[in-house]
């Protein structure tokens, strides 16, 4: 017991160290921005996207509703809010990832606190987990929105089901995707329940603030240069890689190009996944094909470092795949790439997240259970996992064949 005590609290500390750091390298830029903008609409009776933080060429980027989530901030002094910002990312980020690691606590006899007080440090200490804390970012709630909607109401069948999602959709666009997840693994009244709620959270906006509605619909969401330069090395995603390369003249058709095969290619694994699978799988797809991905953005791997883990028995190039992700991203070795010439090392080095998030796309396993399947059973989709209980996120027995399976 003392022992892992000591393990944790030292664990504790490195954390802390890393928090304290990003905290002072960014002091909480994006929280600014949230503050200034709606401080600047609520408050003086501005128009929210015409806010510029001063000396700098950003502004508010979200959707109206994410502004009614923050109205609060419009009356609290920037230390307040980043406290909380501060709190709240902490917190959460040991919440999710109690609830990606119960299934596999319970499997393995671990002690929770234990599992749960190692892997969360380490979570903290992840880049885009150190960024969002320094940036004051809003990523892992949004993580924990979506998440939660997924492992215990869409999972599970709740009538609530896809409410998280919609929620999520309406504060910022990107967790979008997960309802496209919805439509391709056919979880239809989910979809639907999503849908309503992105469309009621937009509605309400509009019906409070038409012009700031239609404004946003009609220019901000276009304009590009609200949210910085395309090719820098922060911008970690397909569109971003090939901003950085060569190919100016067939860049846009080469994005969609890109953009197209990456979906087919998760719509195809993404149907097999269990719910931990299938959170993982389409969280690195969103990354991958938004126009904008910062470093920040990438706190949806979470779940995919998590099934690297739950699988290291049985997939050792999988696990060391995971390892070998968390520990270049976490070493900022990207950010080397930032300035100054770009050698041929720098199409990897300067990419990493892209060609981490494409290499896991295609091994990540899909299911915790066919791992440990023949590779025949595995490949026929024949692993079935039983109903999520009532205790956590979905217990996984024995696998068996599935009726289906042909």
């Amino acid at each position: 017991m003392n022992r892992r005590i000591l393990i944790v609290s030292a664990l504790g500390a490195v954390a802390a160290g890393a928090l304290v750091w990003s905290a002072i390298l960014h002091y909480y830029f994006d929280s600014g921005v949230y503050a200034g903008a709606v401080r600047y609409w609520f408050r003086d009776g501005g128009m929210v996207y015409d806010y510029l933080k001063p000396d700098s060429p950003y502004g508010f980027t979200y959707p109206p509703f994410a502004g009614l989530t923050m109205a609060p901030m419009a009356f609290l002094p920037l230390w307040a809010v980043a406290t909380l910002a501060s709190i709240a990312t902490i917190a959460v980020t040991v919440l999710v990832m109690w609830w990606f690691l119960a299934p596999m606590i319970r499997r393995r006899g671990w002690t929770p606190w234990y599992a749960v007080g190692v892997a969360s440090c380490l979570a903290l200490v992840f880049e885009p987990v150190r960024e969002t804390f320094g940036f004051g970012q809003v990523n892992v709630l949004l993580l924990a929105l979506v998440a939660g909607d997924v492992l215990f109401g869409v999972a599970r069948g709740r009538r609530w089901g896809g409410v998280g999602i919609g929620v999520a959709t309406a504060i910022k666009l990107t967790p979008g995707i997960f309802i496209l997840y919805l439509l391709v693994t056919r979880r239809w009244r989910a979809a639907g329940t999503a849908i309503g709620a992105a469309a009621g959270s937009t509605l309400l906006a509009g019906a409070i603030w038409p012009d700031a509605t239609r404004e946003f619909w009609t220019a901000a969401l276009w304009d590009t240069n609200r949210v910085g330069d395309l090719e820098y090395v922060s911008n970690q995603s397909l569109r971003g890689m090939l901003a950085r390369l060569p190919v100016d003249a067939v860049e846009s058709k080469l994005w969609v190009v890109c953009v197209l095969l990456t979906l087919a290619l998760w719509a195809w694994r993404v149907r097999r996944a269990d719910p931990l699978g299938g959170l993982a799988l389409t969280g690195i797809v969103g990354c991958l094909i938004s126009p904008v991905t910062w470093v920040h953005h990438w706190v949806w791997l979470l779940p995919v470092l998590v099934r690297c883990v739950e699988v290291a028995r049985a997939r050792r190039p999988v696990f060391y795949l995971g390892i070998a992700a968390y520990a270049l991203m976490t070493s900022r070795l990207t950010f080397a790439y930032q300035s100054g010439p770009r050698p041929p090392l720098a199409v990897l080095g300067g990419n990493l997240y892209v060609l981490f998030g494409l290499a896991l796309l295609i091994w990540l396993p899909t299911r915790a259970g066919a791992a440990a399947e023949p590779r025949g059973l595995a490949r026929a989709g024949a692993v079935a996992a039983e109903p999520p209980d009532e205790q956590g996120i979905g217990k996984i027995e024995t696998p068996r064949v599935s009726r289906t399976a042909t």
